[in-house]
């Protein structure tokens, strides 16, 4: 599925977004300033897709970034986007770097594709080193009662069409409000991520909660 929407998804996303998840994930990086400034920190991306957020981390970072995805396609959509952030092959349910590699462990719009997300977030506990972060961006559940239904109907009616239109592959933005239909709420993933081992955990939602950034530190 994501493979059949490589080329078309960077343009999707800021299109049927409006641009605001540029805007999201720029408070992202914000919220991980200090190990970005580390020239001895490594911060890893997983579930980077074609890079957006990859790139928007090394921005201005001494620290370094890797950006890592199970999607080939998508890593090539990446590789052609900058020459300063190295990509991997990699599966989220289970990397292939070892204990504690990281100072800092990102992942957005990727947590709620995972067939378990409990356990994608122990694997993510396990990869970062004691007392980093992990950050987590991801669409949730809008927090505003009559935005939420004009939301919700965009998210399911008009979002597919339009995606679909462009894409040529209509399933996949059928997909993408299913998924988050069934994904936690916010108040349930920050829970979960206090189940598998962070502390700390705050979430903040953005842009009336259509998305939250949750954030942990790894004991």
């Amino acid at each position: 599925m994501f493979s059949g929407i490589a080329r078309r998804y960077d343009l999707l996303n800021h299109v049927l977004s409006m641009n605001i998840d540029k805007r999201w994930r720029r408070k992202l990086r914000l919220e991980l300033a200090d190990v970005l400034a580390d020239q001895n920190a490594i911060v890893l991306d997983v579930a980077c897709g074609t890079g957006d957020l990859s790139i928007e981390l090394k921005s201005g970072a001494k620290a370094a970034v890797i950006g890592a995805d199970f999607c080939r396609p998508m890593l090539e959509v990446a590789s052609t986007k900058t020459d300063t952030v190295p990509f991997v092959e990699g599966d989220a349910m289970q990397m292939s770097f070892a204990d504690g590699s990281f100072d800092a462990v990102t992942i957005a719009f990727g947590l709620r594709n995972l067939a378990n997300v409990e356990n994608g977030l122990r694997e993510l506990h396990r990869i970062v080193k004691p007392g980093g972060k992990l950050i987590v961006l991801e669409f949730s559940s809008p927090i505003i009662p009559g935005f939420r239904g004009l939301f919700n109907f965009y998210f399911s009616n008009i979002l597919p069409r339009i995606g679909g239109l462009v894409s040529g592959n209509r399933s996949a933005y059928e997909y993408l409000p299913e998924s988050v239909s069934k994904f936690p709420d916010q108040k349930t993933l920050a829970s979960m991520l206090g189940d598998v081992g962070f502390e700390q955990v705050q979430y903040e939602n953005l842009t009336g909660g259509i998305a939250a950034i949750h954030t942990g530190v790894c004991r």
